[in-house]
């Protein structure tokens, strides 16, 4: 049985799915898949997620799926009512409008704190020495909280350019940090991480694996 997991980028399709994969699989009784669905960004995301979502969860093959899964990250999406300031309020209206306007009781909304590259800080002695060495406060002890005034991604830019002189690509890096990348020493400094992989849990054993 499966996940259909809907993203929207590059990034996440090369490299979440395998990771969320060695987060929650020990905890299962038997292995369990991932379908990779890429949006072009947030904005096609909001718009066709629900077309998409029922198109899995309504099909003909529905009954070997265990859930579909949303997964935005936090920072980007110009979809949040304007008094909502605060990581916690954008995650909870966020999940609330996807879960809405899905409405099948098979689909799970989730976001990235505040990107996914938060996640390949929370293992940093993947990274290189002199980038390390330059994390400091909430970006070597809780990388979610790396908020949306420099979120993960443009730090990661900047310590690699500034400390190994060269560009950070998001793609190439983002797959290799995660495929390095100890779950249980992720997902201790990333709580809305845990959130999420303990409820994909619950969901595949509920599905019985």
């Amino acid at each position: 049985m499966k996940f259909v997991l809907f993203v929207e980028g590059h990034t996440e399709r090369a490299a979440v799915p395998a990771f969320l994969k060695r987060c929650i699989e020990p905890h299962l009784s038997q292995p369990v898949g991932f379908v990779t669905v890429k949006f072009e960004g947030w904005a096609q995301f909001d718009k066709e997620i629900e077309k998409k979502a029922r198109m899995y969860l309504e099909g003909p093959k529905n009954s070997d799926i265990i859930a579909a899964i949303g997964l935005l990250d936090l920072y980007g999406p110009a979809i949040y009512p304007a008094k909502l300031k605060s990581a916690a309020e954008r995650n909870d209206w966020g999940v609330k409008h996807f879960e809405t306007m899905v409405g099948h009781p098979r689909f799970r909304m989730f976001f990235a704190h505040h990107e996914t590259e938060a996640w390949m800080l929370g293992h940093p002695d993947n990274l290189p020495d002199e980038v390390q060495k330059s994390l400091k406060g909430k970006a070597a002890n809780a990388p979610e909280t790396v908020n949306f005034d420099e979120p993960p991604s443009k730090l990661l830019e900047k310590l690699y350019r500034a400390k190994v002189g060269k560009e950070y690509k998001k793609v190439t890096y983002g797959r290799d940090l995660l495929s390095r990348a100890e779950p249980a020493r992720v997902l201790a400094r990333c709580p809305y991480l845990k959130n999420m992989t303990d409820q994909l849990i619950a969901l595949a054993k509920d599905a019985g694996l």
